[in-house]
């Protein structure tokens, strides 16, 4: 049977971070049971497509993401779950995890939202200083990010947080000290991105004028070596380039998508990935609007702003573009065109295939064809040039 990730959107949030590109909305009123009834019925329904399909789906992992899932009133997100778990056959120690900000009127609802079934918890710390907190446009403190985690993992027995480095006047010093003091906390896994600037962001603004100005490139390379260095000495090496884990202790859910297997999204603005049969594959993109996203429910019967099949070539684009993020890589034989062919059929760019491998940015091995630790660390551009991205 094949496994299924499933992935929830909550669209809101109490402030929109000035760095944040996520489809995130503020709103003064929510009406949390229209909401509720409204991915209930995503569920059910997608759930029916699948049993048309006669192809039976084996959930591994759920997901509240956002937004900010955890202003949701844990006895919503208990019945979601309970709804999933009645739809779908469940894998053993099926992951539930749910994406919350250390505030301090979100923490006391961790005890509820694990009676609910969450196991897994993600906070957004984003920084452990104040003075950070306050560029970055955080409306918790140090104190509560402390006391979060404090509480998680009192709570929970599997426990994530995210960083952001690479900030406005960061050094490397400065980032050691951070990254050891998020380490004694002996959470499973952490989250640490770079700070990148994306357009349409209020960050992006500020950058184009001059008012928001960011470490060296330089200085960025010696962060992110840092990172890796002190992760993988504290028995936390990455396994994708910006998640670190204990062995075993890797988000199954986000590896579903790296690993290109099916997955649910639901609620708005969330993508889908679901096979059909063996090479034909669907993707799903949820209208993005909150507002929009719950009238189409009422009047069409569903959230869906497309359904389309992706075509091998794209879906072999997307596999390299998601695979290759992760340490280990991408399996060959998992490769839904088979290398070899996708090189002489040019869906693959050979010229640039070689220089990327004779450049020691890429490496292929009888099972894996994966990105090199200097091609780890230039990512995006080795992906965006890999894949003839603009």
């Amino acid at each position: 049977m094949k496994s299924l990730a499933l992935y929830i959107h909550w669209p809101f949030c109490l402030s929109k971070c000035p760095y944040c590109d996520f489809n995130s909305h503020v709103r003064q009123h929510i009406d949390e049971q229209a909401w509720q009834e409204a991915l209930l019925h995503e569920l059910k329904r997608y759930a029916h497509l699948l049993q048309t399909w006669q192809q039976p789906r084996r959930l591994e992992s759920i997901f509240f993401g956002g937004g900010t899932p955890s202003l949701m009133k844990p006895q919503t997100v208990e019945t979601i779950l309970n709804q999933a778990l009645k739809l779908w056959p469940v894998t053993d120690n099926l992951e539930i995890t749910l994406e919350a900000n250390p505030n301090s009127v979100e923490v006391k609802a961790f005890q509820a939202l694990n009676h609910a079934g969450v196991n897994r918890i993600s906070i957004g710390i984003q920084a452990l200083y104040d003075q950070d907190l306050k560029k970055l446009g955080r409306q918790h403190s140090a104190a509560e990010s402390l006391a979060a985690i404090e509480t998680a993992c009192r709570t929970f027995n599997r426990v994530s947080f995210d960083l952001i480095y690479a900030r406005p006047d960061q050094t490397v010093d400065d980032w050691q000290t951070e990254l050891l003091q998020a380490l004694s906390f002996g959470t499973e896994h952490l989250s640490l991105y770079q700070l990148t600037i994306e357009a349409g962001t209020a960050f992006a603004t500020l950058h184009d004028r001059g008012d928001l100005v960011l470490p060296t490139n330089d200085t960025s390379a010696d962060l992110y070596e840092l990172t890796q260095s002190i992760m993988a000495d504290h028995g936390r090496p990455a396994y994708e380039v910006s998640n670190h884990a204990k062995v075993g202790a890797e988000c199954r859910h986000n590896k579903a998508y790296w690993r290109y297997q099916d997955y649910i999204g639901i609620g708005p603005g969330a993508h889908g990935r679901l096979s059909q049969g063996v090479t034909r594959k669907l993707a799903t993109r949820q209208i993005k609007s909150p507002e929009g996203w719950i009238k189409s429910i009422k009047e069409q019967g569903h959230g869906d702003a497309e359904v389309v099949e992706v075509s091998l070539k794209d879906q072999l684009s997307e596999q390299l573009l998601m695979g290759l993020r992760l340490t280990q890589g991408i399996a060959v034989d998992d490769l839904v065109i088979p290398l070899q062919s996708a090189l002489d059929n040019g869906l693959i760019n050979k010229q640039r295939w070689d220089y990327l491998k004779d450049g020691g940015y890429l490496e292929v091995t009888d099972q894996f064809l994966k990105a090199t630790p200097a091609g780890l660390q230039r990512l995006q551009s080795l992906l965006n040039y890999f894949l003839c991205i603009a």
